[in-house]
């Protein structure tokens, strides 16, 4: 023998009259805090914000964010950072397709360019450990390495007049003479 329960037909009845009943109940809707002429004015004020704030922001943005690389391979004395640079002007042109190659090579270590030169930095390092040396800020194992990449630089045939007046200053800084009685090589002014 089966015993048949019949529910109540209520829970699919209950959701509808409800809703009903709150649409009967709604009140007037208000779309702003603002009318007539003050809803004018404001329209108008953020129409001109829309029109002529946020372009020159977006576009502010957009270089930031494409200039990004260039600085990261300044601050990590990249030896290609002008390549860097280039290419993030060639992403601006291109509407941001190239800043992605632009980013990663910013970010890369230049075995190759180490191999080929003799060192993975710019002379912008170098030169910028030569002030410190003339002024007696760089430690003396710092020196040291600076002097030894030097000798590197010099022994792959890249070592340029200004890195050899780095190195003259940075071998008086280390036996203790002024930087002013180093000598200079031919053509340094």
């Amino acid at each position: 023998m089966t015993v048949t329960i019949k529910r109540a037909a209520t829970p699919a009845v209950i959701g509808p009259a409800m809703a009903a009943g709150g649409l009967l109940c709604a009140g007037p809707a208000q779309a702003s805090f603002l009318s007539g002429e003050a809803l004018d004015t404001a329209a108008n004020v953020i129409s001109y914000i829309v029109l002529l704030i946020v372009p020159v922001i977006a576009i502010a943005v957009f270089w930031i964010v494409h200039v990004m690389p260039e600085k990261i391979a300044e601050k990590r004395h990249h030896p290609q950072k002008q390549a860097i640079h280039t290419l993030c002007l060639l992403s601006l042109a291109f509407g941001g397709l190239l800043w992605p190659l632009a980013w990663l090579w910013a970010y890369t270590k230049p075995i190759g360019y180490k191999v080929a030169y003799g060192t993975e930095k710019h002379d912008d390092f170098f030169i910028e450990a030569g002030e410190k040396a003339r002024r007696n800020e760089l430690e003396d194992e710092h020196l040291e390495h600076l002097l030894a990449e030097l000798d590197r630089l010099e022994q792959h045939g890249a070592l340029t007049p200004e890195l050899k007046l780095v190195r003259a200053r940075a071998q008086a800084a280390r036996s203790g003479m002024p930087s002013a009685s180093a000598p200079r090589p031919a053509g340094a002014a």
